[in-house]
């Protein structure tokens, strides 16, 4: 065989009868995973902001780490990690992204200005950043930028919620100008959306406090003494007929210890009775994450719900 650079389609297949091998037949459309970690997005007064890339891959549509254009373009799930607005490891999801990312959707996980470093809506703002970063290098991830979503559990579901309330295009905040941080709708898994209530979140003694995680990321505020901020950081407050948002899916587990299993029930009936599309999956017997939220069943109906947003 003569050496020289072959295509694929031009290099002869090897297919002398070997005894005792056996042959596994292949389509070209098996899928794998490719990942591309700490990908900086933006730097903010010297904080570099990361995302966590996974790229769905095939011999048929393979990725090209050298291209700035692949040959194709898929929808696209950005991930927001909890940490109670403290700083993230991001690296967490990783392992249940990928499984969802086999279905054929880039998966990117957000890193956001932590309760330390800035205060709500720093998160949010992050997130929209992050968004226009991956549609204004869409071709380099093989990226639909018209078919993304915005994702996120515990304070990331809550900052998913806010990235999609946001608006702030033709605002300084956008990093990227003339390019749209909006989505095509929100998966909030158990998010800390609410604030209002005494047992919000049932294991924080210091509920709402100036040292606790809620009152750290309003600027070491006291809600009880200051119920304006408390109502300006609970999603479900800041949500009427006018409001400006796609279409949400929820999933809480009823035994949820870390943030109450009610505050997804009232932000769900909040949006129902303003007339805006969601639904709500409680997850019975699941306490704060954990792999019920992993299934195949919830898996299926992320992706259905994002089909049915893509439409």
């Amino acid at each position: 065989m003569e050496v020289r650079p072959y295509t694929y389609e031009e290099f002869p297949e090897f297919t002398e009868p070997v005894e005792g091998a056996q042959i596994i037949e292949t389509t070209g459309d098996e899928m794998g995973v490719l990942y591309q970690h700490d990908v900086e997005y933006d730097n903010v007064n010297g904080v570099s902001l990361r995302l966590q890339i996974l790229i769905p891959n095939c011999r048929n549509d393979k990725y090209d780490f050298m291209s700035d254009q692949q040959s194709f373009a898929r929808p696209c799930l950005v991930w927001v990690q909890g940490s109670a607005w403290f700083q993230q490891y991001i690296y967490m999801k990783v392992g249940d992204l990928a499984r969802f990312a086999k279905r054929g959707y880039v998966c990117a996980i957000v890193e956001y200005r932590h309760s330390g470093i800035a205060s709500f809506p720093a998160q949010a703002v992050d997130t929209r950043n992050a968004i226009r970063f991956l549609k204004k290098n869409a071709g380099r991830f093989g990226i639909d930028p018209e078919r993304m979503i915005v994702a996120g559990d515990s304070s990331g579901g809550h900052t998913a919620m806010w990235a999609g309330m946001l608006h702030n295009d033709d605002t300084e905040q956008n990093h990227y100008p003339g390019i749209s941080g909006e989505v095509q709708g929100i998966i909030n898994h158990y998010g800390s959306t609410s604030v209002m209530a005494p047992d919000s979140n049932p294991q924080t003694v210091n509920h709402c406090l100036p040292d606790s995680p809620e009152g750290q990321v309003m600027g070491g505020r006291n809600l009880l003494e200051h119920p304006e901020w408390a109502r300006a950081l609970s999603v479900e407050c800041n949500i009427d007929e006018t409001t400006q948002l796609p279409p949400v899916v929820i999933f809480h587990g009823t035994k949820d210890r870390t943030v109450n299993c009610t505050g997804s029930v009232i932000l769900y009936q909040q949006l129902k009775k303003t007339g805006h599309p969601a639904d709500l999956y409680l997850i019975k017997g699941a306490d704060h994450g954990g792999s019920e939220f992993w299934t195949d069943t919830v898996q299926d109906i992320m992706e259905d719900f994002m089909k049915k947003c893509f439409a």
